[in-house]
């Protein structure tokens, strides 16, 4: 009878290595050909405008979903579907399946590299702070906010301005965290915030919106490490199609069709960036 055959345990090791990755490059590979072969992929978004939000009559639109559609289409793939999500479900719903790809402008953070992959950055933005009409309460930082106790900050929840927050000094006896962008502004109206922060396009835009009872302020004071690189985020699996849609990106961004496609949204070549997703990950 022929004797068994024995791996040694170095080389077994090294077989074994050998398989994993080729099971997930083969899961890598298959991901991307069934979305190529089906040509359909989902995008999950939650309302903040410019970044995404559903239109009245159903259409998902916003800076990330048409730079996602166009981007796909250039793929070749036509169906793009929108799957509506609230913020903090995002990096939940995309890790279980729920859809393939977040298009909601998300900053890419250190946190976040450790559970989601990104493109490169589309945009480099500024944060600002929705305040009463007039600024009563003078406030023009997060250190303003943590000197005052009294004054309460609206913040959307799953966002990276509750960490700024609170290394600034705000207690958490101050800030309201809130699902949306649309729950911020009502906070402020009826006085139950004295001031919300995001982006400077959003808080623009509720700005708009909230009429003459608020404003965004234009000389809110911040580190510029707190400066937000928006970009699409995938399952650390399907690094094939993440890979592929960044160098889609590459060639994209920065174009005169790329400024056309988001100047609607209030973004123009000012924020158009070169840091790369691997440098922001990367920062302590």
């Amino acid at each position: 009878m022929s004797q068994p055959f024995n791996v040694p345990r170095p080389f077994h090791r090294l077989l074994m290595a050998c398989a994993a990755f080729g099971v997930l490059a083969s899961a890598q590979a298959a991901s991307l050909d069934e979305i190529k072969e089906t040509s359909h992929i989902r995008i999950g978004y939650a309302n903040e405008t410019p970044f995404a939000f559903t239109e009245t009559d159903g259409r998902v639109t916003g800076e990330s979903p048409e730079i996602a559609k166009i981007i796909f289409e250039k793929m070749g793939i036509k169906q793009v579907d929108g799957v509506l999500t609230e913020w903090g479900s995002l990096i939940p719903g995309l890790r279980a399946g729920r859809f393939d790809v977040i298009a909601a402008g998300m900053y890419i953070t250190p946190a976040r590299c450790k559970q989601v992959i990104f493109t490169d950055p589309q945009y480099a933005l500024p944060d600002t702070l929705l305040v009463a009409q007039g600024n009563p309460k003078n406030l023009h930082s997060y250190a303003d906010i943590a000197r005052s106790p009294d004054v309460k900050l609206a913040i959307m929840a799953g966002t990276v301005n509750l960490a700024y927050a609170r290394e600034s000094g705000i207690t958490d006896a101050q800030i309201l965290q809130v699902p949306d962008t649309t729950a911020q502004l009502q906070a402020v109206r009826a006085g139950r915030a004295d001031a919300a922060v995001g982006t400077q396009l959003t808080m623009k835009g509720l700005a708009k919106k909230g009429g003459d009872k608020v404003e965004a302020i234009s000389d809110f004071t911040d580190d510029p490490a707190h400066t937000g690189y928006g970009a699409l985020a995938f399952r650390p699996e399907d690094k094939a199609l993440r890979d592929a849609v960044n160098a889609e990106m590459k060639k994209w961004l920065g174009s005169e069709e790329h400024l056309k496609t988001v100047a609607p949204f209030g973004f123009d070549r000012s924020n158009v960036t070169d840091k790369t997703a691997a440098e922001l990950c990367a920062q302590q």
